[in-house]
């Protein structure tokens, strides 16, 4: 039995800790085949983390995964990747305790746990390492522009880039 509603737990566990969510229909997450594509040619962290391909879930497994859930909710912090990704698994884990039982956190960007990552299983960091959006094949431009959130591409590593997670909630 559900203890809480999701918006009474995203009140409580996000303020002050991201500059914005929305509760969104998971249907309409953007997955994309590029995407991974440009994983394995274009960043420098292809298969040095088990959150990255080739260890993460392919587009198509991403696809069907989805299906599986009605709501969702994207998470806006635009710095420190690092931080959205624990704030994630933690409201992860507060609906999963609150009934959720489907509740599933995947952030943007490398994971960045453990420097380097041993590439052995078990993972060091089960309760935080989650595959990225970029990783699983979702377009997080596409996904994020379509619900009113702003990114843009980092030109150069003198830019800030902009952090986003999903969370899935059935």
């Amino acid at each position: 039995m559900k203890e809480e509603t999701i918006a009474g737990i995203f009140e409580n566990e996000l303020a002050g800790r991201v500059k914005e969510y929305r509760l969104i229909d998971s249907q309409t997450v953007v997955v994309a085949e590029w995407v991974r594509f440009k994983c394995q040619f274009g960043c420098d962290g292809y298969a040095q983390s088990l959150t990255c391909p080739p260890y993460s879930p392919e587009p198509s497994r991403t696809r069907k995964m989805l299906e599986e859930y009605r709501q969702a909710a994207i998470l806006w912090k635009p710095e420190d990747c690092e931080t959205l990704r624990k704030i994630a698994a933690d409201l992860e884990r507060t609906l999963f305790l609150s009934g959720y039982y489907k509740a599933l956190a995947i952030p943007s960007g490398p994971c960045e746990l453990c420097n380097p990552c041993p590439l052995e299983y078990p993972c060091l960091h089960p309760e935080y390492a989650r595959p990225s959006m970029e990783a699983c094949g979702i377009d997080v431009y596409a996904t994020v522009r379509q619900h009113g959130f702003p990114i843009e591409v980092v030109r150069s590593r003198s830019c800030q880039p902009t952090y986003y997670a999903l969370i899935l909630i059935e």
